[in-house]
């Protein structure tokens, strides 16, 4: 859905009306400001995470209480091998 020349005109005299002519072009202004506050944080953050090195590989996940589960593709949930003895749970730390 595409907005035409007719409904951006109705937008524009609403907002007059709603905001008043003064107001506009501080609040455009305010926007601009805000646009460009987001992206220069966006700049930095990249920056810190080029300059910082890679994380060492995850620790691998524990065995579960039902056997051993073999490794799924990202959204599927892991095959879990019903022949293998169930692992005991570990105490809690204290």
């Amino acid at each position: 859905m595409s907005l035409g020349f007719g409904e951006i005109a109705i937008l524009a005299v609403i907002l007059l009306l709603f905001f008043g002519a003064g107001k506009i072009p501080k609040l455009m202004g305010d926007l601009a400001g805000g646009i460009k506050e987001f992206k220069k944080g966006m700049r930095e953050e990249m920056a810190e995470t080029a300059a910082k090195p890679a994380d060492p590989a995850p620790a691998p996940a524990p065995a579960s209480a039902f056997g051993t589960t073999s490794t799924a593709a990202p959204g599927q949930a892991p095959i879990i091998d019903a022949k293998a003895e169930p692992v005991p749970p570990t105490p809690p730390r204290v």
